[in-house]
């Protein structure tokens, strides 16, 4: 959601390029005055990704961003009260072919419904979506979208349970007032990520204190690692770190994003500590760098295919990583330094002799099969 003035038009539309470029599908924009309205009229034709004018209170409002050309509505059950009004909208909406979000908040829910339960209670949000659908189908109005979001995660997970228990309408994600970051994503991810394991959800919000291009960045990040949407960005994985580590792992793996990102290289990129166990346990990465003896190993499928100084190991992967994209895996692996594989096991060798076993694997398998050769 764009967080400028939406009657400053060039600003608007700019934070609307900048979230289409992070990822999003769709951007919703208030409209909370005519100025706002007579902004959306403008911008509709000049925006890359559909536009959804978020209402509250004023329900004239939303029959002038339906006039402006919006291709979407989210109207507030807890704000726009009035049964007619809220039949009016619907009776436009759907001459125009329209759809509505029903956007039931926690946080503005209706006085009547807390007065009936007590509190926001996922039973109390629910009752407020279906009081809302009554409303539309008196005029006949099926094309909806419900969310039920609330700041409290259990209560919003429950909440979106019961609504997919309940109705069958495509549904809105989002803890709302998550807050700024690091809480706010924690919160967010495991409410959203939760109810999309589940199968339950279409669509999906960061509700962060932040700037909107981080929700749409946080977002489409999420939805990549569930393997919800095909990966179009950076998806690096590191180790923690060890008292094994060669290197500075924070600092290289902070380095060798900030490089990768600007590159736009949609690939998984390991970052480890050692070359003892790095490339074996990152070996499903596209691609990754190990540190040892001073150099780092870099890999393409747990194959190592150069070994380089360390001080050259970031632009190295970088380099490398270029060349992947382009190239493709089995290229790259063909292309490999035939020396490589054979310095990189001579450095693990050493160092494995100079640090020793930390996982005393050798020890814990000869434990284990004499457990397991037991008679009886």
């Amino acid at each position: 959601m764009t967080t400028t003035k939406t009657a400053d038009v060039d600003n608007t539309l700019a934070q609307v390029y900048a979230l289409a470029g992070a990822g999003v599908d769709i951007v919703r924009i208030t409209c909370n005055d005519r100025a706002a309205a007579e902004g959306l009229a403008e911008m509709v034709p000049r925006s890359p990704v559909p536009i959804i004018a978020d209402i509250h209170y004023q329900y004239r409002l939303a029959l002038a961003a339906l006039e402006a050309g919006v291709q979407g509505l989210r109207l507030n059950p807890g704000n726009i009260r009035k049964p007619h009004q809220i039949r009016a909208v619907a009776r436009e909406a759907k001459d125009r072919g329209i759809p509505i979000r029903v956007g039931v908040n926690a946080g503005s829910l209706d006085r009547d419904l807390m007065a009936r339960f007590g509190s926001a209670t996922p039973e109390a949000l629910v009752a407020s979506a279906l009081k809302e659908i009554e409303y539309l189908a008196e005029e006949d109005f099926e094309d909806i979208k419900i969310s039920v979001k609330h700041s409290h995660v259990p209560s919003m997970v429950e909440s979106y349970r019961l609504l997919a228990d309940t109705l069958d309408y495509p549904l809105h994600l989002g803890v709302t007032e998550a807050g700024p970051p690091p809480g706010g994503l924690i919160k967010s991810v495991a409410g959203i990520a939760t109810l999309l394991l589940e199968g339950i959800g279409d669509t999906i919000r960061f509700s962060l204190t932040a700037d909107p291009v981080e929700e749409a960045k946080a977002g489409r990040q999420l939805l990549e690692y569930l393997d919800l949407r095909e990966r179009t960005g950076l998806d690096l994985i590191a180790c923690p770190s060890c008292g094994r580590a060669e290197v500075d792992v924070l600092g290289v793996a902070q380095e060798a994003q900030a490089k990768l990102e600007e590159a736009s290289l949609p690939i998984q990129v390991a970052v480890m500590g050692c070359v003892v166990n790095g490339p074996g346990e990152a070996r499903e990465a596209d691609i990754g760098i190990a540190a040892g003896r001073g150099r780092g190993h870099l890999f393409i499928k747990g194959k190592v295919v150069r070994v380089v100084p360390e001080a050259e190991m970031v632009d190295a992967l970088l380099d490398e990583a270029r060349r992947l994209v382009e190239e493709g895996v089995e290229a790259r692996v063909a292309a490999a330094d035939r020396r490589a594989a054979r310095t990189a096991e001579r450095d693990r060798r050493v160092l494995l002799q100079i640090q020793g076993d930390a996982n005393q694997a050798a020890v814990r398998r000869a434990a284990v099969a004499k457990v397991a050769a037991r008679d009886g």
